[in-house]
Order: structure tokens, then sequence, then C-alpha cells
């Protein structure tokens, strides 16, 4: 990878995330009014609804050809837009004001999450620096959240379901970012598009399913209570931070990319300080090594790779390659 390429990937993921660390903050208000399924479903409409005239208006309607690739579009896109959007939402609405921070330390597993599948269904193994990174990163995240308290762990232990519901759609989050790579020929425009519209879709088939079983519809004194939230998570965590999270992984590597996730817990924190929480000597720790871990690993990402390609031979560069791309 070259330099330009790692900042560039590093500042649109950390602009991502960023993004999403806010998120949770603003949608506990906004979820004090509205469903988590129509508030799942409605931003991500209003983001299609942007995302495709970006499309129409760059690259033609021929970009919104599927060319026989709609079942893996479908599958990323329902992972990302149905799984994560509705299961996110509905396990910090049902935790209540704990899901602001429950929801947020909750994605910072996604860097070991994705080892694991990549680990056990592509069998490309990590180097040993990225490892430690995550394992360094989520540290402090957690030190972040919990505060050096053990109540956090009561939490979970106490809430079982919602918190299930998160790490399901957390999994689902993982698996979109990692689908981006079987599109490498297409835009990061296009990817994003095509994948939101259709998971956007399956979304609204399971939110008319839920209404006509009974889930109440919001109506305009609810939308009007909460269009600054809406507008809010319909540009930055929503249309921005999913435009730049899939063009900064698609530089980086999701192995790499992936790890700025561990970001959005101290936005998050950093959002509740702001609102008036004070930060202790844990939560300044965790911070300190989140930052160091992801600073770590570019730097030996930057170093190493180079050096590696150098001296191997032409069938180790191959598998290199190989192994990159399926990354």
């Amino acid at each position: 990878m070259k330099k330009n390429q790692v900042l560039i990937g590093a500042l649109l993921c950390l602009t991502a995330s960023i993004s999403w660390g806010a998120m949770f903050p603003v949608a506990e208000r906004a979820l004090m009014y509205i469903d988590p399924f129509y508030f799942a479903f409605l931003r991500y409409l209003a983001v299609s609804v942007i995302l495709g005239i970006l499309l129409l208006m760059k690259e033609g309607k021929k970009s919104f050809s599927l060319e026989g690739q709609g079942k893996k579009l479908l599958f990323f896109g329902t992972m990302a837009f149905t799984v994560y959007n509705f299961l996110i939402f509905a396990g910090q609405d049902l935790l209540g004001h704990n899901g602001v921070i429950v929801a947020s330390i909750m994605e910072s597993l996604m860097p070991m999450i994705s080892i694991l599948i990549l680990w056990v269904f592509k069998s490309a193994r990590p180097m040993k620096y990225t490892i430690a990174s995550m394992f360094l990163a989520l540290i402090g995240a957690i030190l972040v959240i919990t505060n050096g308290s053990l109540s956090f762990v009561f939490l979970l232990k106490d809430n079982v379901i919602p918190i299930l519901f998160i790490l399901i759609g957390v999994i689902g989050w993982v698996i979109y970012t990692m689908g981006g790579n079987h599109f490498n020929g297409w835009s990061t425009l296009r990817y994003s598009t095509l994948t939101c519209i259709l998971g956007t879709a399956v979304s609204a088939i399971i939110t008319f399913l839920a209404t006509a079983m009974g889930l109440s519809v919001p109506t305009a004194e609810v939308m009007q209570s909460i269009y600054g939230e809406m507008i809010f998570m319909i540009i930055f965590p929503g249309a921005i931070a999913l435009l730049s999270w899939n063009l900064g992984i698609k530089l980086l590597t999701p192995i790499n990319g992936i790890l700025f996730i561990n970001l959005v817990p101290i936005t998050t924190l950093a959002i509740v300080f702001i609102q008036g929480g004070s930060l202790s000597s844990y939560e300044l720790l965790g911070t300190f090594l989140v930052i160091y871990a992801l600073i770590q690993n570019n730097y030996f990402q930057r170093k190493n790779l180079p050096f590696r390609v150098e001296k191997m031979n032409p069938s180790e560069k191959k598998h290199l390659i190989k192994g990159t791309q399926h990354q």
C-alpha cells in the first residue's frame, strides 16, 4: 500500500467511526418517540434515495445493472441495512439509557469477529501486529466504557436478549464490510448504493409485515418531533459514513480498516462528557490505548509490507496478493 493510500483510507474510516459514535446518543432521543423498526427503515430509505440520485448523476442508468450479482448484493445489503440496522437499534431501545454505552462497546468486537471469520472461512491469518493491535484497542475501548468497573459484566448478564440482538447486528455489519471485496471492479458509490437499496427493500417488507401485525405507524407529529435527529442520522451516520467507510475499507482492506471502529465508543463517551459527564483516569487510559493501537498497526503496516514483498519469491507474492484480496 502507498503511504498516501493508507493516510486517505485512515481519514475516511476515522470519519465514519466518529459519525457512528455520535449516532447512539442521537438515536436515544429519537427512540423515545418512534419504534426502532420504523426509525431504522425510514433512515436508510432516505439514504437510498440520496445515493441513488448521486449514482445516476455520476455513473448513469447502466450503473444500476446488477450484472448477475443480484444474490450477493441482496445478501450483503440485508446484512447491513436490515440485520444490523434493525437489531442494533432494537437492542439499544430495549436496554434504555444503558443501550447507548452497550451498543457502542459491542461495535468494538468487530475486529475480533472479522479475524475469526477470515481465519475460519478464508484461512487468512492476519499479521501478529494486527492481532496485537486489535486486542490492545479492545482493552482500551472496554476501559473507556466500563470505567474500570465490573458492573458492566452484570449488565450483560441481566440483558441477554437485547445484547444478543446487538451482537448479531454487529456480525451482520462485519460480513457487509468484507463483502465489498467481491466487487473490486465497481466504484464505492455503486456498491454502497445497490446494497443500500436492496437491503432497504428487505427492511420495507419486514416493516410492512410488522405493521400488519400491529406495529404502530409514526404520525406526522412524531416525525416532526424527531426531525433534527433524523436529518443528522440520514446525512452523517447514514450517507457520509457509509461512503467513507466503504472507500476507506477498500483502500486499507477490512482487517486493517475495521480497527477504526474502536473509536466509536470513544466518540460516544466524548459526547456524553460534553453533555455534562466527566472523564476518569480509566477513560483517559483507554482512549490512549485505542489511539496507540491504531497508530501502531498503521505504522507496522506501512513499514513491513514493502520489505516482505521485496523478499518474497514470485509464488509467495502471488499468494500475498490473493490473501490481501480476500481480506
